[in-house]
C-alpha cells in the first residue's frame, strides 16, 4: 500500500474536512480526494462519510487510522530527527491554555532543555481546549493540555490534576458585599456585583455558580478579558468578582490582596488532562515530557 495515500488519509481523518487537510499537506483539494478514492478502491471499503461541513469516518476508517496513525507518526519523527546522531535534541510542540501552561507547565518542562545536551527544544502555543486538540489531531501539537477529554481512538488522555476554583474579590469590595451573609441561597446577592470573566459566556463563574447555588447566575461581565491573570489583575483593582483557580491566585490571597467569598464544604473543581496521539508516546521525547509533567503535578493538587 502507498505510504502517501495512507498519509493524505490519516492527516483528512485528523482534520476532519478535506478542504482542512488539503493546506495541511500542500495538495489541492482534487488530489487529496482522488488519493482517498484510489485508497478506497484498493481496500474496497468507504472510509469516510461526505457531509455538508466535512467528513465523517466510518468503521473501516477509524479502524485504519488507529492502526496506521502512530506508524505513520514515528516515521514522521526519524526523518524529521535524520540520521545525524551528533545532536540528540528533539523538538517538543507543546499546546494549552495559556495560564496553565505558563504557570506550571512551561516552567516545569524547562528542565529538560537543560539535560546535558540530550534534553528538548520546547516550541509553546496557547488555545481553547478545543483549538487544542483540534490541533493536536491535527498534527500540529505533540502534546496538549486540556480541560476537556478528546472522544474518539485517535487521541489518549490522561488526568493530570485537579484545579480548585475560588470566588474572589479586593477586600473592599468584599466589605460591601458582607461575607458574612454568603450562603447557599447567596446567589441573587452577589449578582448585584460587577464581574470579570474570561469570555461572554461567563464559563467560570457558570461552573461556579452551578456546583455551589445550584443555579445560573443572572449577571454580565463587567470586564472581559481572555486571559486568567488578567482577570485576576482587574479583581486586585476592585474591578467586580471572579472565579479563579486557586494555584494562580493562592499568594494574592495570603497577602490580602483579594478575598476569598465562600468557603464551599466541596469547592468546584477542573481537571486538567495531558493527550496525545494514540501511539506517539513512544516517541522518547514525547514520553519524557509526558511523565515529567505527571510528576511534577503529584505537588500541583
Amino acid at each position: 500500500m502507498d505510504l502517501a495515500l495512507l498519509r493524505t488519509f490519516v492527516t483528512v481523518h485528523r482534520a476532519g474536512s478535506f478542504t482542512r487537510a488539503a493546506a495541511l499537506l500542500g495538495l489541492s483539494q482534487p488530489a487529496v480526494t482522488s488519493q482517498i478514492r484510489t485508497l478506497e478502491r484498493q481496500l474496497g471499503r468507504p472510509l469516510f462519510l461526505r457531509q455538508a461541513r466535512g467528513v465523517t469516518a466510518t468503521s473501516m476508517g477509524d479502524e485504519l487510522a488507529h492502526k496506521a496513525a502512530p506508524h505513520l507518526d514515528a516515521l514522521v519523527e526519524i526523518a524529521e530527527a535524520g540520521l545525524d546522531e551528533e545532536s540528540a535534541v528533539r523538538t517538543l510542540h507543546l499546546a494549552g491554555p495559556p495560564e496553565f501552561t505558563a504557570e506550571r507547565a512551561l516552567p516545569t518542562l524547562t528542565a529538560l532543555t537543560q539535560d546535558n545536551g540530550q534534553g528538548i527544544a520546547l516550541r509553546a502555543s496557547f488555545g481553547t481546549a478545543e483549538e487544542t486538540l483540534e490541533g493536536l489531531a491535527a498534527g500540529h501539537h505533540d502534546l496538549a493540555i486540556a480541560t476537556a477529554r478528546p472522544r474518539g481512538a485517535l487521541l489518549t488522555a490522561t488526568p493530570l490534576c485537579d484545579e480548585e476554583h475560588v470566588l474572589a474579590a479586593a477586600p473592599r469590595l468584599a466589605a460591601r458585599i458582607g461575607r458574612g451573609m454568603l450562603h447557599r441561597d447567596a446567589a441573587p446577592s452577589l449578582e448585584k456585583f460587577p464581574v470579570v470573566e474570561v469570555h461572554e459566556s461567563l464559563p467560570l463563574v457558570s461552573r461556579y455558580w452551578a456546583a455551589v447555588f445550584d443555579s445560573r447566575p443572572a449577571v454580565a461581565g463587567t470586564v472581559v478579558v481572555p486571559d486568567l491573570r488578567a482577570v485576576l489583575a482587574c479583581v486586585i483593582a476592585g474591578a467586580g468578582l471572579a472565579v479563579l483557580p486557586r494555584y494562580l491566585c493562592e499568594e494574592n490571597l495570603e497577602r490580602g490582596e483579594i478575598v476569598a467569598l465562600l468557603d464551599p464544604p466541596v469547592p468546584p473543581l477542573r481537571t486538567y488532562f495531558l493527550v496525545v496521539r494514540t501511539g506517539t508516546l513512544a516517541m522518547p521525547h514525547i514520553a519524557r515530557a509526558h511523565e515529567w509533567l505527571l510528576r511534577a503535578a503529584v505537588d500541583w493538587s
